[in-house]
């Protein structure tokens, strides 16, 4: 797959996860921060897209354990979450 078909699939995937604070949560991290990503960066997103909404939520949120497979630079990015911008869909 060539890299402008990967990241449009990777995007999609991002911002349709099934719920609204998923898809904020998850694409909106991509969308701010993917610019600069490695490819070791795109495919731990990739494994992260593959998890279930409720255990990335509860990793960001600090209410699980984040699994040592997912811990580290890219994760602490994520639980900041000063990328979300709920004024996107003008909600």
């Amino acid at each position: 797959m060539d890299r402008d078909a990967r990241l449009r699939r990777i995007r999609y995937r991002a911002w349709h996860r099934g719920t609204r604070e998923s898809d904020f949560l998850v694409g909106g991290y991509f969308d701010h921060c993917s610019a600069g990503w490695s490819e070791d960066d795109f495919a731990w997103f990739e494994a992260l897209l593959d998890e279930q909404d409720a255990d990335i939520i509860a990793w960001v949120i600090g209410t699980l354990p984040v699994p040592d497979r997912f811990a580290g630079p890219m994760m602490e990015r994520m639980r900041k979450t000063d990328f979300i911008d709920v004024a996107r869909d003008g909600a």
